[in-house]
């Protein structure tokens, strides 16, 4: 008896847009989109935005970008969903204004998407952006890649039980390294009401989902940390305390979720400057 080959995804770089979330005046906005149009594979790249400026409208015509206006209620998650929507392309990158791709990006994350015959997410290793350097080891870096060793197995990037159980301990994955399938997620992705763990709260519920979470280990985008970034005004306010023990109660029963966040929230001291 022949056993007919299951056909993985063919993706190809025209399949695929970043889609650059950008607010007021940052003045690290020029170096994301230059890191954009510096991938071996060339794609799409639109920018969106709820605080229209000219300095916004300057940068997208100086680059030929399409600009997008969220003229709605806007937030975190709302302006992410907005994002997601305006792409009309089978796979999104929501791009984060302050952070950088390497070229190598999105043809490591087509390679990977074409591995799986259903790819939910794909998404890869992040440094840091600390003063102009980049950072590839801390402690907290260190501890997200030993708790997505599980998914460096295409198997196991299938398990529904494996990434639970990564999410259960807290969120290693860097929202701005994920690429999303839209064809097989919902139409809104992020849940309003969260700030910091926006992303958190999506992958959790995407993971309930039949499909597989790709991994990439090489370290493929920087995240930047400075005093004006959103993550380090939420952690300096305590309101990701409270979003993190609400996701952990999503997993665990509230006694042992407090006891992991006690442990989990000892690493947001990596975002101090």
């Amino acid at each position: 008896m022949i056993m007919e080959k299951k056909a993985m995804a063919g993706y190809q770089a025209n399949d695929h847009t970043f889609a650059i979330c950008a607010y007021k005046e940052s003045p690290y906005l020029e170096e994301c989109i230059k890191s954009l149009f510096a991938q071996k594979k060339k794609s799409n790249v639109i920018m969106v935005t709820s605080t229209p400026c000219d300095y916004i409208s300057n940068m997208a015509h100086k680059y030929g970008i399409e600009l997008y206006i969220n003229t709605g209620e806007s937030g975190i998650a709302r302006d992410w969903n907005f994002a997601y929507q305006c792409v009309h392309t089978k796979l999104v990158t929501i791009a984060h204004q302050d952070d950088i791709y390497t070229e190598e990006y999105l043809q490591t994350i087509l390679a990977g998407l074409n591995c799986q015959e259903k790819p939910l997410i794909a998404f890869t290793n992040y440094g840091e952006m600390r003063d102009e350097q980049r950072v590839d080891k801390n402690r907290l870096l260190n501890i997200k890649r030993i708790m997505l060793l599980p998914l460096q197995s295409a198997k196991l990037q299938r398990s529904r039980f494996v990434r639970r159980r990564i999410l259960s301990m807290g969120s290693a994955i860097c929202c701005p390294s994920v690429t999303m399938v839209k064809d097989f997620l919902p139409k809104m992705i992020f849940e309003p009401g969260y700030r910091s763990n926006v992303d958190w709260q999506a992958w959790e519920r995407i993971s309930k989902l039949q499909g597989a979470f790709v991994y990439c280990k090489d370290i493929l985008m920087y995240h930047r940390i400075h005093k004006d970034s959103a993550t380090t005004e939420i952690i300096a306010d305590n309101d990701r305390s409270k979003e993190d023990l609400d996701m952990l109660c999503r997993f665990w029963p509230e006694p042992i979720a407090r006891i992991i966040e006690y442990f989990y929230s000892k690493g947001e001291k990596s975002n101090d400057l």
